[in-house]
């Protein structure tokens, strides 16, 4: 039976009932699709290539086709639709129940790798696997590669597992081969590898897409099964497919294939998502109805203007402009701050302003930053103009390890009796106070009802008059153990009285604790392997006593006391980055990558400077600044109703600071759009079309 349906107004669409009640009224696909969206939604034979732009209502098509599939006879266990996350799985799902209001036990809406195991968990036996395997996660192929290693006669001293483990993923899924790009003298520790995998039967997380793909070409028969059962497949961000993943769906899929996507925003090739299968796709499935969604729902026209401009200076692309409905809206706003923390007290002020006076909530805010190390400063600032925030697609710079080990130090140094942070630095750095000791001082302190820091001051007085009367404890403690603990309560005494009497200030008492405490040597051995995550969370730590000297200088700080300063840094190192005002949520601080698929009605972009965006690595050895535009793109198109840019002037690198040149890509932005500020100045000419000149003029 032919279920196309394109180029025909169907007289109704399915009811949208919400689930155990009475159904909806039925609704027209014409009042709720465009004209593209239709098309798409009711183009269901043969394969189809639905170039979805940012904000075009991509989900609300997927989910509709699914429905309309259904509607119009096509059994839920013919449609497979795959995807990249878990949570978008959920929620596709969850839209399809409700506008169909169905209980969909046979539809199969699933992420690449779940797929895979389902493949799996059916016909795995024919590979000479049992149904029962085990997933290894990285921690279980670690280990499998160090025996391997042992097995060849290679010491795994000195070899860093992860990066060897990244070579093997790459031979396994095809990106790589032995002698072209891998180093052929470990393939047969990768030999030895694989034939552990077997023996064990486990598999890792690779093989989730490699072993069916091994399924599907040596036993045809196989593939047919799942070809005749899987005749519907859809592919949601098709864009960010990798090469694997194109394979798989290559070899499952007949003729009616429906893959949805906007190359660019693919903006993931660092993980394997290769932006080229949409080229790809056109080429293996002959005569692809090409559909594209370019009416925006999200942004105003100056935004989109914007991105256009942006976007069109890429070369490997399909042709699109986005459009709205919205109207023109305001300008986009370029400041240029003297440095970092000025750009933060500004973002800070101006998002306090714009929430009263636009009676805005704070999570209608979006801060964008394009790597993860740039948290500290506008954490700072929203920490003293009281904004409540959460941190996405990264770490809080105050949850870092290297950051709470020295604010435990702090904490512990204020109040004896914080058995938390206490815990936390007893034995940090390693000083010869392990975890059967610390458990036995913890058993003491319950016993005598006190705080452990109490009962290891009773054990050191005991042990210093040679009094062995502390049970299990005496045993664990000779003499070198004895003097760690003496060490460790005489450095906390006698910072505790450094730092309260305030003969230095609280930031140089801070550089003083961590060059006593030997910080550096302990990150050095803890990261032997890779000596640049030592110095970068060396280089926090540097940042966190410069952030304490400023807090110190600022004329508006009324007590520089080590109290004041845990009080104000408790706000936001409580759950989930610090308190929510009631009602108003808080303020979306993320990288880039972590903004894809979500909009704010305000969005900030930080940090647009040349060696940020684009980032450095991508124009050091052949690095793709294609795909460094994209990402400019995906946090232009982030934006409802208003974009701030910020690009500083000077910003610290390492211990110096250096001059900034602006961002190229903000040339690549259509001058008229373009309000710009020098400071809180508005600069009048600043909507010239030569408007660029004019920033680079500054740095003359």
């Amino acid at each position: 039976m032919n279920v196309s349906t394109a180029g025909i107004t169907p007289p109704s669409l399915f009811p949208r009932p919400v689930l155990g009640s009475t159904p909806m009224p039925v609704q027209n696909l014409n009042a709720e699709l465009n004209g593209p969206q239709l098309e798409a939604v009711t183009t269901l034979e043969g394969p189809v290539l639905i170039i979805a732009g940012a904000g075009s209502g991509k989900t609300r098509v997927i989910t509709y086709r699914i429905a309309h599939m259904l509607e119009r006879g096509i059994p839920q266990h013919a449609v497979l639709a795959l995807t990249f996350t878990n949570k978008a799985a959920r929620e596709m799902e969850s839209r399809v129940k409700e506008l169909t209001g169905r209980k969909l036990q046979s539809l199969t809406v699933s992420t690449f790798h779940a797929f895979g195991v389902k493949i799996l968990r059916e016909e795995i036996e024919v590979l000479g696997y049992r149904k029962n395997f085990s997933i290894y996660d990285e921690t279980d192929r670690n280990q499998l590669i160090k025996d391997s290693l042992r097995e060849c006669k290679v010491s795994p001293d000195g070899v860093d597992l992860y990066k060897l483990g990244q070579v093997f993923s790459s031979v396994k899924i095809g990106a790589l081969r032995w002698g072209e790009g891998a180093n052929s003298a470990f393939q047969p520790v990768y030999d030895e590898y694989q034939q552990g995998l077997k023996i064990f039967n486990a598999l890792d997380f690779d093989d989730l897409l490699a072993l069916p793909i091994e399924l599907f070409e040596t036993h045809p028969e196989i593939l047919e099964k799942y070809r005749r059962r899987y005749r519907y497949i859809m592919v949601d961000e098709f864009q960010d497919t990798s090469f694997i993943q194109y394979q798989l769906m290559k070899l499952l899929a007949d003729q009616n294939i429906c893959v949805v996507g906007d190359d660019d925003q693919s903006i993931y090739s660092w993980r394997g998502a290769n932006y080229e299968n949409i080229l790809m796709f056109e080429r293996d499935f002959p005569g692809t109805r090409e559909i594209k969604l370019e009416q925006n729902y999200r942004s105003t026209s100056t935004i989109l203007e914007a991105a256009n401009g942006v976007i069109s200076n890429n070369t490997n692309r399909k042709e699109k402009t986005l459009w709205s409905g919205n109207g023109g809206g305001k300008p986009i706003e370029l400041f240029h701050p003297q440095n970092e923390s000025e750009e933060a007290d500004f973002i800070a002020a101006r998002i306090r302003e714009l929430r009263i006076q636009e009676q805005l909530r704070y999570e209608d805010f979006g801060v964008l930053i394009r790597t993860n190390s740039m948290t500290r400063n506008i954490e700072e600032a929203f920490l003293a103009e009281n904004i409540p925030y959460r941190v996405s697609g990264g770490t809080s710079f105050f949850q870092r390890k290297e950051i709470k080990d020295v604010l435990s130090y702090l904490r512990v140094i204020a109040n004896h009796d914080d058995d938390v942070n206490l815990l936390r630095i007893i034995n940090t750095p390693r000083r010869g106070i392990g975890k059967t000791a610390v458990m036995e001082l913890s058993e003491l302190a319950k016993k005598n009802g006190s705080g452990i820091w109490a009962a290891l001051d009773a054990f050191n007085r005991a042990a210093a008059h040679g009094q062995g009367t502390f049970g299990d404890l005496d045993p664990l403690f000779q003499d070198k153990g004895r003097l760690e603990i003496d060490g460790f309560i005489a450095l906390i005494e006698g910072f505790r009285e450094e730092i309260l009497g305030r003969k230095n200030s609280l930031s140089r008492n801070v550089r003083s604790l961590v060059d006593k405490i030997d910080y550096w040597s302990y990150l050095v051995t803890e990261h032997s392997k890779n000596d640049k995550v030592a110095r970068w969370k060396f280089l926090n730590i540097d940042s966190l006593i410069r952030s304490i000297e400023t807090w110190e200088n600022n004329p508006d700080t009324a007590d520089t006391g080590l109290y004041a300063y845990l009080n104000r840094v408790s706000l936001i190192t409580g759950s989930d980055d610090g308190p929510e005002e009631e009602g108003l949520g808080k303020v979306n601080l993320m990288t880039i990558h972590a903004s894809k698929g979500l909009e704010f009605p305000v969005v900030f972009i930080a940090g647009a400077e040349d060696g940020i965006i684009p980032h450095s690595r991508s124009v050091e050895e052949g690095g793709d600044i294609e795909e460094e535009r994209r990402l400019f793109y995906v946090a232009i198109t982030r934006a409802r109703d208003k974009l701030y840019i910020t690009s500083c002037l000077r910003r610290k690198k390492m211990q110096g600071a250096d001059e900034s040149s602006p961002s190229p890509f903000l040339a690549e932005i259509p001058g008229h759009l373009i309000e710009y500020h020098e400071g809180e100045k508005k600069v009048e000419n600043g909507e010239a079309e030569d408007y660029f000149a004019l920033i680079k003029s500054k740095f003359a």
